[in-house]
Parts: structure tokens; C-alpha cells; sequence
């Protein structure tokens, strides 16, 4: 197998109208876009593929560097089950308004529905603003009926579970669970690649046009879980070293506190680095690629190994094989 280098591409930076503008100064990039509410740091969907930033291989996408180097890219199990598609979409987002209430539909429901994956996701809390709050689940079970009803006369985030946001804190969001990313909240995501969303609230919020934004009440409703469910969040702010943060069966995420040097294996997968403080550099075979915040790097599964030096938190995410 043919041992690759690390690839870091262009980040696609998405102007939204809740978006703020703390992601350049994170990632230490110039912009003239105002309003950033998402970097899109590695993307395979469909329209919004990566592109390769530098190197031999500068302007590719990530959909043509999988054709071209397969399983030595992904991993063999991952390249098998698919295909040239990227499993991962890694964003950082920026809330400077909140987000709507929304719901993703599972993988049975969005392959019946978009012919595409489903959408299970993760945020890592990088810097939320005093009192910034995270929606995740309800406050208690609900019926398909009761969420219609909630729908019509407007009440719906009476039963929205709202959550304080802590730095180091990680949410999990499994597809069904109702959620939204409240103002003030700066995290980074990781999910399945899947744009697929269902707005069920939007804080009667016009767009630039000035229509109300599109709800999408009924497709929401076969969707949603209307059990009750915790916020599946945990914080991590006084872990140390390399911890797991999530491992469900569509992304493992772990947590590295980087002081100096250390190594991860990777197994039969590719993965994704992201530094969220700090700077360091990543050895893989012969090649030394710099990380700073703000950065993400996409270590080809043939690397076989990392090694790390430097001072960083740094998040990782591998595909379970």
C-alpha cells in the first residue's frame, strides 16, 4: 500500500443569516465574507467537496483524491463500504443568533427520502459566550400529535430541552433527536455527510427578502423522537491526555491534550485532525505537517501512525471498522 501525506484543503466558509464573525479570527485567515456561520472543513458532499489546499495535488477534490488513491486514503474496510464518497462532513460554526429547532432523519428515512445518508452528528464546545444555551431532546415524552399541536399555536420550545454550553463540553445528536445551536456558541461539528435538515422552529425569523423561513412540519414529523432523552452531553474540561468523547457506530471522536510529544495509531481507518488551541506538528513516515488552531489535517489511513509534538487540544475522528 502506498503511503500518502497529510492533506489539508481550502476551507469552504458559508455566510448564513444567524452567522457572526469569530470563525477567521479562530482559524487566522482574511476574509471580506461577513456573517460566517460555518467552515466547512472537510466536505464530500455532493456540490461542496473539499479542494486540496497545497501540494502536488493542490486543487483536487476529496472525492477525486478517494478515486484516485482508494483504500490508501480511507482505509480498505471504509473505501469498501463507501466508495468515493467522504463518510465525515467536519465543520466549525459560529452562532451569533440562534439556530433554528431542526430534526435529521435517520438512515432508513433519508435514503427512502434524498437517496442519501443519514444525519447523526457531535459538537465539541469551543468558546460559548456567558449564558449561551444548547437544545438537545425534550424535556419530556411527547406525542406526534402534541408536536403539531406545539407547531400551530407556537409553543414547541416549551418543550425543547435547553442546556447551559460549556467550553470542553460535547453534545451528541443522534438523528431524531430535536436540537438547536443557541446564540453565542463557537463549536466545532462532526456528523455523517448529510445536508439534509428539517426546520421545525425558526423564531418566526425572516430571511434577506423578508419571508418568514421555510418550516418543514410534516417531513419533521415522521422524523423526530418523541421519547425523552437526556442531552447525551458530557464535559471534558479537566480530562486529560487521549479520551474518547463519542463512539457510536457512524464516527469515533476522541480528545488529545497535547504537552509535548505523543503517538496514536489509526488503525484501519483515515483520520481527521482538528487543533482547537494551540500549534504542533504531526510526523507521518517522513513528512512533518504544522497544525495551529483553527486547522484541520486529513491523515490517510496508510500513515499507519502519528506522531505528535507541540502544545494543543487537538480533536480527532476516525470511521469504526
Amino acid at each position: 500500500m502506498k503511503v500518502l501525506k497529510p492533506y489539508k484543503f481550502e476551507p469552504y466558509l458559508k455566510t448564513v443569516i444567524w452567522g457572526g464573525n469569530r470563525i477567521a479570527t479562530f482559524k487566522g485567515i482574511e476574509t471580506d465574507l461577513e456573517n460566517i456561520g460555518e467552515s466547512w472543513e472537510i466536505s464530500g458532499v455532493k456540490g461542496h467537496e473539499s479542494v486540496v489546499a497545497e501540494g502536488d495535488e493542490k486543487g483536487l477534490t476529496l472525492t477525486e483524491l478517494i478515486g484516485e488513491h482508494k483504500g490508501s486514503l480511507v482505509g480498505e474496510k471504509v473505501y469498501q463500504r463507501f466508495g468515493n464518497e467522504f463518510p465525515l462532513l467536519v465543520k466549525i460554526i459560529d452562532a451569533n443568533q440562534n439556530l433554528s429547532l431542526q430534526v435529521h432523519p435517520d438512515d432508513e428515512l433519508a435514503r427512502q427520502r434524498h437517496n442519501c445518508m443519514g444525519k447523526n452528528e457531535m459538537w465539541y464546545i469551543i468558546n460559548p459566550v456567558d449564558d449561551a444555551k444548547i437544545i438537545s431532546g425534550l424535556t419530556h415524552e411527547i406525542t406526534p400529535d402534541e408536536y403539531v399541536r406545539r407547531i400551530a399555536d407556537n409553543t414547541i420550545m416549551e418543550v425543547a430541552a435547553q442546556h447551559p454550553s460549556h467550553a470542553d463540553e460535547v453534545f451528541y445528536v443522534p438523528a431524531g433527536q430535536l436540537h438547536g445551536i443557541g446564540a453565542g456558541n463557537l463549536l466545532a461539528e462532526i456528523q455523517q455527510t448529510s445536508d439534509i435538515t428539517y426546520r421545525v422552529y425558526d423564531y418566526d425569523r425572516r430571511d434577506k427578502d423578508g419571508n418568514p423561513r421555510e418550516l418543514h412540519t410534516q417531513m419533521a414529523k415522521d422524523a423526530i423522537n418523541y421519547k425523552y432523552t437526556s442531552g447525551n452531553n458530557r464535559l471534558f474540561a479537566d480530562a486529560k491526555g487521549y479520551v474518547t468523547v463519542v463512539d457510536c457506530p457512524y464516527f469515533t471522536v476522541s480528545r488529545l491534550v497535547l504537552d509535548g510529544i505523543d503517538t496514536i495509531d489509526l488503525g484501519e481507518s483515515f483520520m481527521v485532525v482538528m487543533c482547537l488551541k494551540g500549534y504542533g506538528t504531526l510526523t507521518t513516515g517522513e513528512t512533518v505537517t504544522p497544525i495551529h488552531r483553527g486547522e484541520t489535517v486529513l491523515v490517510p489511513a496508510s500513515a499507519g501512525r502519528i506522531h505528535l509534538d507541540g502544545n494543543a487540544l487537538l480533536l480527532t475522528a476516525t470511521m469504526p471498522v
